[in-house]
């Protein structure tokens, strides 16, 4: 009897976490213990005020309670709490939302409008997809567009992997340069201890330009098959796949109603209220206090002002709780305005936050990491071994090989907010010895996270979408090879430029 081999698979985020939790507690033992001196209004340490001190070698109960510390926080930790509430709240939000099945038609409606020149799609859908990634982390919402786009695609000469290359590569390119993703921006700022809006600038800049690349990549493999279809990577397979692909199912969308178009207003407008909300507008324009004004004049205001709050803050001045709060009642009045009934409201924004708990118990998991390593006193060891190292090393040469590190760390730890939660509390500091910002680290990370999320054959919506076009993750790779070659240089460029000043 031959006995069945079992093919390696690999452990989930939690497991690795755990594990990597579990090392560090050894290395409490191992690694001498140490302290800096920080600033008292910042909380940053000072460079140079490194000192040896007695050891706190952290045991088996410190393993074991280090995620529900990493959750509620310690003295010398902050907790998750926050961002996890604020992951499961959006959750449910986007379940209220994704029950109105308004995004879902306002695509369909945009696709239909373009019958007949439906390369025109390729740039306005990837803006639309980018804008997903790069504002909440679009990933698994864009699943049901494949069967959507697919028989669309091929019923105009072109073919199913230029669908898939349209709604993966916009919403992931979008993912790598996020601007306000809660889970890739939010936790690892949260993580650093500066605001989601710092470094905004730049990833705006890079959403632009690494969009426009994307888009001219698609376009220009879409024009050239459409002249040659042989030329399609896939061509082999078309009958197949023209049998298997209903062509007909863009017709079977239903119209977008006036209902689905005002929940899409709020939808969106949420998250500009949210960016607004967190940038310190007061920093980027001296004087600027509009918004501190209008909050104290309506807070001033007889009767109004105690019925609203006297404890508003005002826009600029927000954080996680803030933006917590505005994304539930968003979704309060997104229920409100589909004429979703309290039960239908309640069950629907459970489910949306039942999908993510996972991510908001990983961000907690992950936290554990640095509570470990907080309560050893080995962080300012690592960070003092870090200080020596950088010594003579500039910093954009310092930002591009964080860049390089978080490639092969984002394989190895796949969730987005797990790796952030994990890394940043000692790479963020790290950066600072280097004279490189706490924010540019954020954006190399989340720049690797994103460019290893397009391929990696562990993520479940990279082997979702190609297993709907019946596409070999082979093919897939010999298609975008060239556009991650792209994306690489220019983003080591963008880093590197950017850490100069």
């Amino acid at each position: 009897m031959n006995a069945t081999k079992k093919k390696f698979q690999m452990p989930s985020a939690y497991t690795v976490l755990f594990l990597i939790i579990a090392v560090i507690a050894v290395l409490t033992w191992l690694i001498p213990a140490g302290q800096y001196q920080t600033n008292k209004e910042t909380g940053d340490i000072i460079a140079g005020t490194y000192k040896s001190v007695a050891q706190n070698p952290q045991g088996l109960w410190d393993v074991l309670m280090a995620p529900v510390r990493g959750m509620i926080g310690t003295d010398s930790t902050g907790g998750a709490i926050e961002v996890s509430l604020f992951i499961l709240v959006i959750g449910g939000f986007l379940g209220v939302v994704n029950k109105t099945g308004a995004i879902d038609a306002g695509i369909a409606s945009i696709v239909k409008k373009n019958k007949g020149r439906e390369k025109v799609l390729i740039p306005i859908l990837m803006c639309i997809f980018a804008l997903g990634g790069s504002t909440y982390g679009m990933a698994e919402e864009t699943i049901p567009f494949y069967a959507l786009l697919i028989p669309v695609m091929m019923a105009v000469g072109l073919d199913s992997l230029t669908a898939i290359a349209i709604v993966l590569i916009g919403s992931q390119v979008g993912c790598l340069a996020s601007t306000v993703n809660p889970f890739a921006t939010g936790v690892a700022s949260n993580a650093a201890g500066i605001g989601l809006a710092d470094g905004i600038l730049l990833r705006v800049i890079m959403l632009v330009v690494l969009v426009a690349i994307s888009i001219i990549y698609v376009y220009r493999y879409a024009s050239k098959i459409e002249k040659d279809p042989t030329q399609s990577l896939v061509f082999a397979q078309r009958k197949e796949d023209e049998k298997h692909f209903d062509i007909e199912a863009i017709n079977r969308q239903e119209t977008i109603t006036t209902r689905q178009k005002t929940v899409n207003l709020f939808f969106f407008s949420a998250f500009v209220i949210m960016l607004v909300g967190l940038i310190p507008w007061g920093d980027i324009i001296p004087g600027f206090t509009f918004f501190e004004d209008v909050t104290k004049t309506l807070s001033d205001v007889p009767f109004l002002g105690a019925f609203l709050g006297k404890d508003m803050a005002p826009l600029g001045t927000w954080y996680f709780q803030e933006i917590t709060m505005l994304f539930f009642v968003i979704g309060i009045i997104i229920a409100f305005i589909y004429g979703m009934s309290e039960s239908d409201f309640v069950k629907e924004f459970m489910n949306g936050a039942a999908d993510l708990i996972g991510v908001a118990i990983v961000v907690a998991v992950a936290r554990g990491i640095q509570v470990v390593m907080n309560d050893g006193l080995i962080t300012a060891t690592v960070l003092h071994w870090g200080e020596v190292g950088l010594k003579g090393l500039s910093s954009s040469v310092f930002i591009v090989l964080t860049y390089i590190f978080y490639i092969p760390m984002s394989f190895l730890i796949p969730s987005t907010s797990g790796l952030a939660a994990a890394t940043m509390g000692i790479m963020a500091p790290m950066g600072e010895f280097a004279g490189v910002g706490k924010a540019l680290v954020i954006t190399a990370y989340q720049s690797a996270s994103g460019i290893v999320n397009l391929i990696t054959p562990t993520s479940g919506v990279v082997m979702g979408a190609l297993a709907i076009a019946r596409i070999d993750i082979g093919v897939w790779l010999k298609y975008v090879w060239k556009l991650l070659v792209i994306i690489f240089i220019i983003t080591c460029l963008m880093l590197g430029v950017a850490a100069l000043f």
